[in-house]
């Protein structure tokens, strides 16, 4: 099979079954794992794969920028952030992370709700100036331009700092085996320490970052309380998910 042969069949595998095992598709073809590897090397170099241990799952869409996650699945970030924004009960604590999908969930929470909301997001913070009655807490540090978010070592420590009933957090990539993942090691360190201060964490992912991968993980499933997306209840990952014992809410 030539190499632009292998290609194709590795994108098709990748498409159908949602991850490639290489020592299987060695097998299948008749080649060696290292001509597997090397193909996969190639294809996650042009952001077509998230390669991982033995093999590659999807990457996700949303490693972009910041500016260009915005047009990314607009509807369907609406209606996790209209669910989400539901969990914050009058009167309570919540810990919002930062990104597009957070965004929208500061833009649904109500005017009038009274509420304590800490984030680590200036433009989350921006929008909620003119909730009078909201408490707001915004966690300092060096700012990752890419999400709008701080992190790193100061931001970290603000974060150990804080405690809330709710953590809502998003990340690029949600998949049965990766678990929750994100495109750079300081934010998904932030992410961990966010999380980490709240009784309750609810992931927030829109459908296209369901079953993809990004390069560094957040939080293995059972760290979470749930997952809340616009994915079709009858998707196999999210099939998957639930036989993990992962909490589902579809938001319609």
């Amino acid at each position: 099979m030539l190499a632009a042969e292998r290609r194709e069949h590795l994108l098709d595998l990748l498409a159908r079954t949602g991850k490639i095992v290489a020592k299987d598709v060695a097998t299948d073809l008749g080649i060696s794992e290292d001509s597997v590897r090397r193909d996969l090397r190639d294809l996650a170099a042009e952001g077509l794969c998230q390669r991982v241990y033995g093999g590659a799952l999807p990457v996700s869409p949303a490693v972009v920028d910041y500016d260009a996650r915005r047009a990314v699945a607009p509807d369907g970030k609406r209606k996790v952030a209209s669910m989400a924004a539901g969990l914050v009960r009058p009167g309570g604590s919540v810990i919002l992370d930062g990104g597009t999908t957070a965004l929208a969930v500061a833009r649904a929470l109500p005017k009038d709700l009274a509420c304590t909301v800490i984030t680590h997001s200036p433009t989350i913070a921006t929008v909620l100036i003119d909730h009078p009655r909201a408490e707001l807490f915004l966690l300092g540090g060096r700012v990752f331009k890419h999400s709008a978010v701080t992190c790193g070592a100061t931001a970290v420590e603000a974060a150990q700092n804080v405690s809330a009933e709710l953590c809502l957090l998003g990340v690029t990539g949600v998949h049965p085996e990766a678990g929750l993942t994100t495109a750079d090691a300081d934010e998904a360190a932030m992410k961990r320490a966010l999380s980490a201060r709240a009784a309750d964490t609810y992931i927030l992912a829109s459908s296209e970052k369901v079953g993809t991968a990004s390069q560094y993980r957040v939080l293995p499933w059972e760290k979470v309380t749930g997952l809340i997306t616009d994915t079709d209840s009858h998707d196999a990952v999210i099939g998957q998910l639930k036989a993990l014992g992962v909490d589902v809410l579809v938001a319609n």
